[in-house]
C-alpha cells in the first residue's frame, strides 16, 4: 500500500512539474521569463501607453487613483503657498479691505478642497479665483490644461484596458485534449474549436508551431525548436465560416513530425503543441489572436470527437457543448508507417508481379498403357 502511494505521489510531481514547464498555458498565457536584460527599465516609459496596458488590473487602479490624488495634493499645496505668500490666511490677520487671490482658502484643507473643485470642474462657487494676483491665474490655467490630460489619458487606458481584443479571445476556446485517428483515409490529428459567440471573426487563419529540443547534425543543442504544422479545414484555411464548431486536422504524412511517432512512444516524447488562431473581431474591426498548446499526456491516441451539432425539430440547429471535448475510442493503426505500409501493400496485391527466374517449360505426354 505504501508503495502504491509513493508512486501515484511521484507521478503526480513528476506530471505536475511537467505541466508548469510548458511554455503556452491552455488559457494562451506565456510561462517565459526574462533575466539580465541590459537596457535600463526607463526604455519601457517611453512607450508608456503599451507599458500601461499591459498591466494587471490592481496597478492600474493603483496608478489611477494615485495619480488623480497626488495632483489634487500638489495642487493643494500651490494653493497654500499662493494664499501664504499673498498672506490671505486667517493668521496674517488681513484687513477689511484686503482682496485675496482666493476666496475662502483658510488653510491646507480648504486649499485642497479647492484644488479638487477646480480639476474635476465642480465649482460649488463658495471659493474663486479672484484677479487680484496674476499668479493664481497663471495656475488656474495651468491646473485645468494638466487636469484635462490626466483624465484623458487615464480614462482612455481604462477604456483601451476593457476594449482590447485580448477579451474577445476568452470566447474562443479549444478541445482540453487533441486526437489522433483515421479520417478519409489518413492518420490525422484533430483538435476541436468554437466560437461561442454568435458573431463571426473576420479572416480567421489557423496554424500550429511544434516545440521541442533538437540537436543538430554539428551537435547544437536548440531548445525550443520550432516546427511548422500545417492544419486544414474541410472548408478551407482561409476565411472560416466560424459560426459553429470546427475540427481541424493535422495530416500525418512522411513530412510531419509526428510521422515517427507511434501509440506505444508518443507518451516518451518531449514536445508541445502550441495551436494559434488569427482574426478579426466582426463588431470592432480589432485583430485578435488565441492560442492553446497540447503536450503528449493531452494528446490522445485512437480516439475522435464525439458529434455535438444536432438538429432541432423546429429547424434550429443545436450545439451541445457537454459532448465539445468528449472523445469516443476507435480502431486506429498504431503508427502512420504501418498505415502507409498496409496501403502499400495492398496496391501491390491489386497490381502483381512478375518473377524473372521462373521458366516455364513443356512437359509432353505420354502413354504408358498397352492394348
Amino acid at each position: 500500500m505504501f508503495n502504491y502511494l509513493r508512486k501515484r505521489f511521484t507521478s503526480h510531481i513528476r506530471e505536475r512539474n511537467r505541466r508548469r514547464a510548458r511554455l503556452v498555458s491552455k488559457d494562451g498565457r506565456c510561462n517565459i521569463e526574462f533575466g539580465n536584460v541590459e537596457q535600463s527599465r526607463f526604455v519601457f516609459l517611453i512607450d508608456i501607453w503599451t507599458t500601461i496596458l499591459d498591466l494587471r488590473w490592481r496597478y492600474k487602479m493603483t496608478i489611477f487613483i494615485s495619480a488623480f490624488l497626488g495632483s489634487w495634493f500638489l495642487f493643494g499645496l500651490l494653493w497654500y503657498v499662493v494664499a501664504y505668500i499673498h498672506k490671505d490666511l486667517p493668521e496674517f490677520n488681513p484687513s477689511i479691505n484686503h482682496t485675496p487671490c482666493v476666496e475662502n482658502i483658510n488653510g491646507l484643507t480648504s486649499a485642497f478642497l479647492f484644488s479638487l473643485e477646480t480639476q474635476v470642474t465642480i465649482g460649488y462657487g463658495f471659493r474663486c479665483v479672484t484677479e487680484q494676483c496674476a499668479t493664481a491665474i497663471f495656475l488656474l490655467i495651468f491646473q485645468s490644461i494638466l487636469g484635462v490630460i490626466i483624465n484623458s489619458f487615464m480614462c482612455g487606458a481604462i477604456l483601451a484596458k476593457i476594449s482590447r481584443s485580448k477579451n474577445r479571445a476568452k470566447t474562443i476556446t479549444f478541445s482540453k485534449n487533441a486526437v489522433i485517428s483515421k479520417r478519409g483515409g489518413k492518420l490525422c490529428l484533430l483538435i476541436r474549436v468554437a466560437n461561442l459567440r454568435k458573431s463571426l471573426l473576420i479572416g480567421s487563419h489557423i496554424y500550429g508551431k511544434l516545440l521541442k529540443t533538437t540537436i543538430t547534425p554539428e551537435g547544437e543543442t536548440i531548445i525550443l525548436d520550432q516546427v511548422n504544422i500545417e492544419f486544414v479545414v474541410d472548408a478551407g484555411n482561409e476565411n472560416l465560416f466560424f459560426i459553429s464548431p470546427l475540427t481541424i486536422y493535422h495530416i500525418i504524412d512522411k513530412n510531419s513530425p509526428f510521422f515517427h511517432m507511434a501509440a506505444e512512444t508518443i507518451l516518451q516524447q518531449d514536445f508541445e503543441l502550441v495551436v494559434f488562431l488569427d482574426g478579426t473581431v466582426e463588431a470592432t474591426s480589432a485583430t485578435c489572436q488565441v492560442r492553446t498548446s497540447y503536450i503528449p499526456e493531452e494528446v490522445l491516441w485512437g480516439y475522435r470527437f464525439a458529434p455535438i451539432v444536432s438538429k432541432t425539430k423546429e429547424g434550429k440547429y443545436r450545439v451541445d457543448f457537454q459532448n465539445f471535448s468528449k472523445t469516443v475510442a476507435v480502431e486506429t493503426p498504431h503508427c502512420a508507417f504501418c498505415l502507409y505500409n498496409e496501403k502499400e501493400a495492398k496496391v501491390k496485391e491489386k497490381k502483381g508481379y512478375d518473377n524473372p527466374g521462373f521458366v516455364l517449360s513443356e512437359v509432353s505426354e505420354t502413354s504408358d498403357t498397352k492394348m
